[in-house]
């Protein structure tokens, strides 16, 4: 009788550190959602979006940004593709990054979406948007201890180009659907997948491209569904269904 009794006793104290350890999780993650939801700016309420002023060869200009969520251990500055792109396609982390408690930053460079568009292309410098990021960086208060960085195309080659300058800086650097040469992906392109074309259609491809003739319509029709739509929409379809 004795046993019997010890053994509800242990099995209600189990329940009991189940039970607790339960409630403990959820508060938790009550309590990590509302400090990932807590507004902690000051003054006039702008919903996350900062302007950041920046200087450049070419004199001062403002810059967009928008920050959601807070994480003081984990800030994603996102850099879009292009160049010329917008943050607008970011969009999709709102499906991912809240649940995670990852803040993340929208973010416009100049001459794209909400930012500054001054149209000098004397500004459309690799090193001149390197130093962009990190005026940024600066005006957001990002650091080593919290400062991830993650790059699309060719915002990945601002962040490879960003991390080489400025590498300490960073926590994590993100790279996304990007080459690291320029030289070696023309090789390939050239020596390995424009060979997979009928020979008929890249040599009318080449007769344009030799004659610099790339207002041409003819060049995009020829390229669409035969480079394109085969290595670049295929990929993107296959390795879009597997994630």
């Amino acid at each position: 009788m004795i046993i019997y009794k010890r053994i509800i006793l242990l099995v209600f104290t189990a329940l009991l550190l189940t039970s607790c350890n339960k409630e403990g999780n959820s508060q938790k993650e009550n309590t990590n959602k509302n400090t990932y939801l807590k507004d902690t700016t000051k003054g006039i309420k702008t919903g996350g979006v900062k302007v950041v002023e920046i200087t450049t060869p070419k004199g001062k200009f403002k810059v967009w940004t928008k920050t959601v969520g807070n994480n003081p251990k984990i800030k994603v500055l996102l850099l879009n593709g292009g160049p010329g792109a917008t943050h607008e396609y970011f969009e999709c982390m709102e499906s991912f990054f809240p649940q995670e408690g990852i803040e993340f930053i929208y973010y416009d460079q100049l001459g794209t979406g909400n930012s500054d568009n001054p149209n000098d292309p004397a500004l459309w410098d690799v090193n001149r948007f390197v130093d962009e990021i990190e005026q940024v960086r600066v005006a957001l208060n990002l650091d080593k201890d919290n400062f991830y960085l993650l790059g699309h195309s060719w915002g990945g080659i601002l962040a490879a180009e960003y991390a080489l300058k400025h590498q300490q800086h960073l926590k994590g650097l993100i790279i996304s659907n990007m080459m690291m040469s320029a030289i070696d992906y023309s090789n390939y392109s050239k020596n390995v997948l424009a060979q997979q074309m009928e020979p008929k259609v890249l040599a009318q491809l080449r007769e344009i491209e030799k004659n610099k003739d790339f207002k041409n319509p003819k060049y995009m029709e020829l390229l669409i569904p035969n480079f394109y739509a085969k290595h670049i929409f295929e990929w993107i379809s296959i390795h879009g269904q597997n994630r």
